[in-house]
């Protein structure tokens, strides 16, 4: 007869706010070491290295579309090396 009573006084809401709190803690927890949920992963070790071209290889490419000419690019290497 109390477990009638038990339900209906409102106490449903104990077990409903011991589950959030698991789902919660699980949910950091899974977080705290590099990892998480499958929806969230990314390629960390390469997220910031983004392929950047150095500064000869940019100097290259203008030398190559013909904006500097050959004294401007040797006297430009000479100062990036």
């Amino acid at each position: 007869m109390w477990t009638e009573h038990f339900w209906m006084g409102g106490m449903w809401i104990f077990p409903l706010i011991f589950l959030t709190v698991i789902i919660i803690f699980v949910f950091i927890l899974l977080n705290r070491g590099g990892f998480g949920p499958p929806w969230s992963r990314y390629d960390r070790d390469s997220y910031g290295n983004r392929n950047e071209e150095t500064p000869l290889e940019i100097l290259k490419k203008r030398y190559a579309r013909g904006e500097i000419s050959k004294e401007e690019f040797e006297k430009i290497k000479k100062d990036i090396l």
